[in-house]
């Protein structure tokens, strides 16, 4: 009789056949825009229905930086899930733009090596529309990237307020998520759970 590890390991074998190969999937490009709540929260929860296919995944932080998220602490408890959380912080009053764009490009840079890799079955570029909102990125760079190097297969999604219209017409699915009311506006700051 089998034991428990053999057991283990023959289920995750079968549940890993059920995942479609790259020869036979799509890649999509999704885009998550706009002012309201949930563009981050989306994504990450792709990430791990992903993971829980048995995908490779990496997600790339452009502005959040170290500021630990409940998301991050979960993605630890998955070997697929590979995770870099890699901007300088908030910085809509920056008061160095120099050192923002020089941290964005590097960023990029790094994004585009790992999704160049092939190693990953969806890549999540978060808050990569604020790069290029803030012109420390262009669309149009990003589009020709897409277009041109990304695999077939790869998932991609971007998410931020002021998505690129270049990144907009390369993508397969753009969501815009719309405020109505935020919690914030009545004075509640930012909860362990629900933002963060």
């Amino acid at each position: 009789m089998p034991d428990q590890f053999e057991q283990a390991a023959d289920k995750s074998a079968r549940e890993t056949s059920l995942m479609k190969t790259r020869d036979r999937r799509h890649g999509v490009v999704l885009v998550h825009a706009g002012e309201g709540k949930g563009k981050s929260s989306s994504a990450f929860g792709m990430v791990f229905r992903a993971a829980g296919w048995g995908m490779k995944v990496c997600v790339i932080q452009f502005i959040k930086g170290q500021w630990q998220t409940g998301e991050q602490r979960a993605a630890t408890r998955f070997e697929e899930i590979e995770w870099h959380a890699l901007g300088d912080g908030f910085t809509w009053d920056t008061q160095n733009p120099e050192q923002d764009i020089k941290t964005s490009r590097e960023i990029w840079e790094f994004a585009k090596q790992k999704i160049l890799s092939e190693e990953f079955d969806l890549v999540i570029l978060d808050e990569i529309n604020y790069c290029c909102g803030y012109g420390w990125i262009s669309g149009q760079e990003i589009a020709d990237f897409i277009k041109n190097h990304k695999p077939a297969w790869l998932h991609l999604v971007m998410t931020g307020r002021n998505a690129a219209p270049e990144v907009i017409a390369v993508a397969n699915t753009v969501t815009e998520m719309t405020r109505i009311k935020h919690a914030f506006e009545g004075g509640i700051k930012a909860e362990q759970g629900v933002e963060f």
